[in-house]
């Protein structure tokens, strides 16, 4: 085998996702201690983790960019990207899994499966990405490692499998058993020392057992031989139990469990092992598929550094000091310093500068990227954001990555004209970072709006425009992204006629339209026959019919979920044009809008509340008097979970109200949901 397909085979791409404040930056900073990428240990409480380096995830405690590094492990190269847990940044969540290979899950051993878990969760298989959870925290008080498998399985649908159990739990928690190999490691209280290896303790022996078979039985379920010798009583192999468990794990039939403290440095050297044990390497996914540029034909790339050059942009930042920076995972062949790319999804040439290996916001200089590495580079001027770079011979476009749409809106205005020039400067290249943060000039009002995922979203890109740009704004109140919609089915009919000196202007369309599913956007359907339209225009009055739909007639905002069915019309075979089809089709949209009877979205949040008992009836009335919808309450203990629904204008403020209300001591999670119909009272927003 080939140096590279060998180091390949030894490679892993994998990233940490989590729900917030469940650990996973910490985990991060260990594994990356004891793999000897740094010297010393960080704390989130603190501000010293290496991967939390902007100044707002240092003030903060959270991690809102994610963040990239290489570590090295019995001969192991691991490529691990730290993401955030907020949901406000579940775009830097989206995109990374797009690009990875393998994921680790970390939990609260006490919190157990939580909201943003479920979202990561989601997110992961979305894009296949085998995972191995850690159940963290297991010295906190109320830390139960078998509740915390039991909503792994229950609430994410998933086949968690023990392969360590824990000696102790909450403060006795001492080390952890290896399931597999029938041993023990113990780590001392204090320091990071290398754990003490020995034989199962005897008060563990009966649990141990018990734990090991119910692990082979289900790792035997997804191998035929293994299977076999289970039931006839032969003896399984160690091995046999590894190979089985690893190839389930990159099979997503199962979900190896592992658990630890990694505030206390417990359990951090087993899950690296577990890592480059159960994780897969390039080779082990199977090849990229994409499209050619020009055709719909399927192309598939294999991770073979012989294979033509292909690979995926799947992040942008400004470098305040060399510029703007893509990092981008590459599928295919190799690429060296300063050679010629192609950008197959804008079709542009362009020039890979300087390759950069990343550790955080730190740079290593590399000459050349091969197949299943993961840089950044400077000099590539025109890609963004989900865009492929490949070789002009062989040119492919693989798939884009998908981010959802922004949910609430700011607007934002220079404090002084002298800083016009630097805020338009700044909000361009904050865009350029964050799919999720648009910003449109409203030309009815004059405003500038920048819209994002939610209040700390927007806190925090404001804040950096102020330290990084030093450009400071005045931002008004939030403003919610309504929708609009129809209610019933109408025609519609649009005539455009203009004669002037010469050749006149002449289109006719006319349109049925109906309400659409949820969720289906705008759909446009051609039912012309007989000519009536040429075919030659029916793309004009569908770019009008949708021009139209892009302003609803209530309040402004961009309408949804309708479908259209062109069904008729005429033209002039001498007045005819394109500009006056897209006007007539515009003009037979607005004309059936008019009599749909139109309707205002608004978008409504789905929101979880953890608060203890004492405090239900207050968290209750204030969901009330924010025309929240309760789904259910479900009770753990002390500890009561309320699953809602509520208007995203009406939790504005939230934060403060249920410190207020709960002595801060509940906790919520929201995240977008769908959009429904806003009371009548509200269409003069």
């Amino acid at each position: 085998m080939p140096a590279t397909m060998q180091s390949l085979e030894k490679t892993r791409n994998i990233g940490f996702i989590a729900h917030i404040d469940a650990g996973k930056t910490t985990v991060t900073e260990r594994v990356l201690y004891f793999t000897g990428r740094i010297r010393k240990i960080g704390g989130v409480d603190d501000g010293t983790t290496a991967m939390d380096w902007m100044a707002q995830e240092r003030e903060r405690g959270i991690t809102i960019t994610s963040a990239a590094t290489t570590a090295e492990w019995d001969d192991y190269t691991i490529n691990i990207i730290d993401t955030p847990g907020h949901v406000d940044f579940t775009a830097e969540v989206e995109r990374s899994l797009r690009i990875l290979d393998g994921g680790v899950v970390v939990f609260d051993a006490v919190a157990g499966v939580q909201p943003q878990s479920e979202t990561v969760w989601r997110q992961a298989d979305k894009y296949h990405v085998p995972r191995i959870c850690f159940v963290n925290k297991m010295d906190r008080v109320g830390a139960d490692f078998n509740r915390t498998i039991d909503s792994i399985s229950h609430r994410l649908q998933a086949n968690p499998v023990a392969v360590q159990i824990p000696i102790g739990q909450e403060d006795a928690f001492l080390g952890v058993i290896d399931l597999i190999e029938g041993k023990s490691w113990t780590w001392a209280e204090e320091g990071v020392d290398i754990p003490k290896e020995g034989p199962v303790p005897e008060e563990f022996i009966e649990d141990y057992m018990n734990y090991r078979s119910l692990m082979i039985e289900k790792i035997a379920e997804t191998d035929d031989e293994l299977l076999l010798k289970f039931l006839e009583d032969e003896e399984i192999t160690n091995q046999e139990i590894k190979d089985a468990l690893r190839k389930a794990t990159i099979g997503y039939s199962i979900v190896p469990v592992f658990c630890g403290t990694a505030l206390r440095t417990k359990g951090i050297q087993p899950l690296v092992d577990a890592i480059c044990e159960y994780l897969p390497s390039p080779l082990d996914v199977p090849p990229v598929t994409g499209k050619a540029p020009t055709s719909d034909d399927e192309l598939l790339r294999a991770p073979d550094p012989e294979e033509p050059f292909s690979a995926l942009a799947f992040k942008t930042v400004s470098d305040p000091y060399i510029g703007r920076l893509v990092y981008f995972r590459v599928y295919s062949g190799t690429a060296a310093s300063g050679s010629s790319v192609y950008n197959s999804t804008n079709r542009r040439r362009e020039r890979l500068g300087r390759i950069v290996q990343m550790h955080a916001q730190h740079r290593e200089d590399m000459e050349e990227v091969h197949a299943g590495q993961i840089a950044a580079a400077v000099g590539l001027k025109f890609t963004a954001t989900g865009d492929t770079i490949c070789t002009q011979d062989d040119p492919i476009v693989l798939e884009t990555i998908s981010f959802p749409e922004p949910v609430i809106s700011v607007a934002i205005e220079p404090r002084s004209r002298a800083d016009q020039d630097k805020l338009s400067d700044a909000l361009v290249k904050l865009s350029d970072e964050d799919p999720t943060f648009k910003i449109n000039y409203d030309n009815e009002t004059g405003q500038t709006i920048m819209s994002g995922m939610g209040e700390l979203h927007l806190e925090i890109l404001v804040d950096r425009m102020k330290r990084e740009f030093s450009v400071e704004g005045n931002v008004g109140q939030p403003r919610v992204a309504y929708r609009e919609t129809v209610r019933k089915a109408a025609r519609g009919v649009g005539r455009f006629v203009r004669q002037t000196g010469g050749h006149g202007q002449f289109g006719h369309v006319v349109l049925e339209m109906e309400p659409g599913e949820s969720g289906s956007g705008i759909v446009i359907e051609d039912k012309i026959s007989g000519g009536a339209i040429p075919r030659e225009f029916i793309p004009s009055a569908q770019n009008g019919i949708r021009e139209a739909l892009n302003t609803g007639p209530l309040s402004g905002f961009q309408m949804i979920d309708i479908k259209v069915t062109m069904v008729d019309g005429s033209f002039h075979e001498v007045d005819s044009s394109q500009v006056a089809f897209q006007i007539a089709g515009s003009m037979a949209a607005k004309d059936a809008v008019s009599k749909a009877r139109p309707l205002l979205l608004e978008p409504i949040m789905s929101l979880e509340v953890v608060t203890p008992g004492e405090f239900l009836g207050e968290v209750l009335g204030d969901l009330g008097r924010r025309r929240a919808a309760i789904r259910n309450i479900e009770g753990q203990g002390e500890i009561q979970v309320v699953k809602a629904s509520i208007p995203l204008g009406e939790s504005f403020g939230y934060a403060s109200a249920i410190r207020s209300l709960t002595q801060g001591r509940a906790s919520y999670n929201m995240e977008f949901d769908n959009y429904e119909a806003a009371p009548e009272g509200m269409l003069t927003v």
